[in-house]
This record gives C-alpha cells, structure tokens and sequence, in this order.
C-alpha cells in the first residue's frame, strides 16, 4: 500500500513540472498586457515599459519561469494587477478558497448520495415506472447546458420559492468559525445542489449497470437457489462488486470543484474562485489566472493520487506487488 503511494507521489513531480510549464506558457500566448487594463488608456508608454521592468515581464520567457517557479516555492504567487490591485495573490485565493471549498464538498457529497441512491432504486426495480422516471430526469438534466440549468434553478429557489438568497457566503470576519459555517451553508447550498443535480448522470448509469450486471452474475444465482434472500445478497455481495469501480472515481471529483464552480459562481453570484477565475480573466490579471490555473492542475494531481489510493484500498488486486 505504502509502496503505490510513494510510487504516485514521485510520479507526481515530472507532470507538476510538465504542469507548470504548460500553464506559464499559455498565460505567456496570452494577448495583451496586465498593465494596460489598469491604466489609463492615455498612460505614457515609457511609464508602462518602467513597469513591466519592475515586473520582470521584459525578461525572456525561461527567464521569467525560473523566476516565478522560485518564488512560487517560498509561497509568493505574485501581486493582483487588476482585480485587487495591489494585493498578494495568496491573500486574495486565501479569502476565496473556504467559501469554494465548502460548496465544492457539499456538491461532491450531494452527488454521490443521489447517484447512489436513484442507482440502487433503479436497479431494484428494473423496467419498471421508477426506474424509467430516474432515466428520463438524469438524461434531461445531462442534455440541458449548464448555464441554463443554473439560472432555472436560481429563479425557481431564489424569486418564484425564495427559499435561499439571492449572492454572497454569508461569511463575516468579525463573527466565530460556528456562525459562519452554519451561514455559509445557506448560502453554499443551493449552488452545489444544482451542481450536484447537473452531474448525477454519469455516476448512475454507470452504477446502475454495475448493479444490473452483478445481479445476472453466477454467485447471485446461486446464493438464490441457496435460499439466501435477496436483500442479503445485494447489500453483502451485489453492492460490494459494483461500487469498486465508482470508489476509485471518488479522488476525480476533487479536480471538478475549481471547474464546476466557474459557471456555477457566476451565476449564483457566489464569490469563490470560480468568480475570481472569471473576473481574472475579463481583466487580464495573469498572476491570478496563472495561479488558479496551477491550483487547478495540483487539484487534478492530487485527485489522481486519491483515487489510486483508494483503489488500492477497496480492491487489493491493484496494489503494487
């Protein structure tokens, strides 16, 4: 076991190379400049070349890597040009990242519990009214594009229902870690349930299939003739066999949460990364896009890791001999 984690760790450090290089040099094709959306569009231009200087950015491109690699390994991901002019870069992912986060999980966990749950009552009741309903609504809410499906469940719980509010987290500095975890749930909530509606899809066919296909198998047929009721199969043998495959994807879901929050963000009005990603793009802040972008691509690795890991556990036939 300890032997495929230090093997996939080590693995790790070419691609986060590969990674970084990628991100830097797409920021790098990137039109434009970062000064020119904070200045005045009449601003001398040898008053633009002085700050690109102090920037560094008249420095040739390998250059300018080997400099932004180091300083990211002592934690300095650059200063904000345009969003939060002036700030660090890591204060203003470090305000962005909890209310993320928070949404991110609750999405992964709402995700898991409905595909499962409509998957196993699909399952138990193939070709049936059910199971034909629960086909029908996750195909339709795949089919729908995400935008769309956002903004109808903004204004089905936010205006026609107001159940939940309209923007924001909900979090306040001045008040205890209680207070804001319990306020930022109302506000996070409804975002990664609609996430979490819009990505059910995949998990449940493909759960359900395991499930259908584990049940024509030959242990089931004879555990039957065995007069082993049905509900024990299923819950000791049938469950077990079908959710090894949907374990191991667990870890992915991890590389969805920056990605899945863009849409999800904006259109909610949540403030996390998703926002700032967005944000950071229409200003040309590339110290902040090319930070989210290398967050986004540790998050991946990571949740590649993860999901070899737990691999691993649930099924010891993957495990490094």
């Amino acid at each position: 076991m300890w032997r495929t984690i230090l093997r996939r760790v080590l693995i790790m450090i070419p691609q986060l190379i590969l990674v970084s290089i990628l991100i830097f040099m797409l920021a790098q094709l990137m039109p434009g400049d970062p000064f020119y959306g904070s200045l005045n569009p009449n601003s001398d231009p040898a008053t633009i070349a002085r700050m690109r200087h102090a920037a560094g950015l008249d420095l040739p491109w390998y250059q300018q890597y080997v400099k932004w690699v180091g300083n990211v390994l002592h934690g300095d991901l650059g200063t904000s040009y345009v969003v939060n002019k002036g700030w660090t870069v890591t204060r203003i992912i470090g305000q962005r990242i909890w209310p993320t986060l928070s949404m991110g999980i609750i999405a992964a966990v709402l995700t898991y519990v409905l595909s499962i749950s409509q998957a196993l009552l699909a399952a138990r009741n193939e070709n049936k009214i059910i199971d034909r309903i629960l086909i029908v609504w996750n195909t339709m809410t795949s089919a729908v594009p995400s935008f769309v499906f956002y903004f109808v469940m903004m204004v089905l719980f936010v205006y026609i229902i107001p159940i939940f509010p309209s923007s924001g987290t909900g979090i306040d500095d001045t008040q205890s870690f209680t207070t804001n975890f319990f306020s930022n749930l109302r506000y996070a909530f409804l975002p990664a349930l609609t996430i979490a509606l819009f990505s059910t899809n995949s998990i449940f066919q493909y759960l359900r299939s395991n499930l259908l296909d584990q049940q024509a198998q030959d242990y089931v047929r004879t555990a039957r003739a065995k007069g082993v009721q049905i509900k024990d199969v299923f819950r000791k043998h049938i469950l077990r066999n079908a959710f090894l495959p949907i374990a191991s994807g667990i870890g992915y879901s991890i590389t969805g949460i920056l990605g899945g929050a863009i849409f999800a963000e904006t259109v909610f009005g949540y403030p996390g990364l998703g926002a700032l990603f967005v944000q950071a793009l229409s200003g040309r802040d590339y110290t902040v896009i090319t930070a989210l972008m290398l967050l986004q691509g540790v998050l991946a690795l990571l949740g590649g890791l993860l999901s070899d890991i737990i691999s691993a556990w649930v099924d010891p036939r993957v495990r490094v001999k």
